[in-house]
């Protein structure tokens, strides 16, 4: 229970390389993966999901010690302690990547949990927080993810520039999302395998990251919007290359 709650922590998870799962909904994807250790419920929780963690090691705890596990204002009592699994970007490109997505630099937890769900839902491959970014096991990024940070191969590295040349030298066209890119998404050619690299809204992808792209790409917008944050950019771009590996 105590080292439990020191997952809250990065320097925590990083150590232990383990993380914490609340709710019904992150425990049940963590559960099918196969990475939870152990669960800690109250009793009513347990009652609750029954069915759910009929197969799961749970430990019966009060409320008061789930409240200590939790970090959402009314918690669940449902709280699985996961291994952060073993992902390495090498593995992903050397299996046939079609589509990556690369955020850089990017801080909000539910903006790269929520390019983790897009990217899931979009049949990317994988998804690289490069640079100095968000933990991807933080509690709300995990919950803006909804489940699919256990669906798609996640990995941080703080090397973007490592990142960039290793998509490259995979093959993968690598571009990047600026508002003024000189390459419309409407004229891109999204056939081939591609790397999309996402920047943050307040200052978008550094330079020397930029020049390491095969292209820059703006989206179209005829509204009166100035930019869009790196979600929606996201759900956008990559949206267009699901579509394109349909035709």
């Amino acid at each position: 229970m105590t080292a439990a709650a020191k997952l809250h922590r990065h320097i925590g998870r990083r150590r232990a390389a383990r993380f914490l799962a609340e709710g019904p909904n992150l425990v049940e994807a963590a559960l099918r993966r196969g990475v939870v250790s152990e669960v800690f419920a109250t009793e009513s929780a347990a009652a609750r999901f029954s069915a759910l963690l009929a197969d799961a090691p749970v430990h019966l705890v009060t409320e008061r010690a789930a409240k200590a596990l939790s970090d959402t204002v009314t918690p669940v009592g449902l709280v699985a302690v996961c291994s952060i699994p073993d992902v390495d970007l090498g593995e992903v490109l050397s299996g046939g990547a079609t589509l990556v997505a690369v955020p850089v630099g990017v801080s909000e937890p539910g903006n790269a949990g929520t390019v983790i769900r897009v990217a899931d839902a979009m049949g990317a491959d994988a998804v690289v927080l490069a640079g100095h970014s968000v933990d991807p096991y933080n509690g709300k990024c995990l919950r803006a993810s909804a489940g699919s940070i256990f669906s798609i191969p996640v990995i941080s590295d703080p090397d973007a520039i490592g990142v960039v040349t290793q998509v490259k030298d995979a093959g993968m066209q690598v571009l990047a999302t600026l508002l003024d890119g000189q390459l419309s998404l409407d004229d891109a050619d999204l056939s081939v395998p591609t790397a999309w690299l996402f920047g943050p809204e307040a200052h978008g992808l550094p330079p020397e990251i930029v020049d390491l792209a095969t292209a820059g790409v703006r989206i179209p917008m005829s509204g009166s919007a100035e930019s869009l944050n790196v979600a929606a950019a996201a759900a956008i771009c990559l949206y267009e290359s699901a579509r394109a590996a349909r035709r």
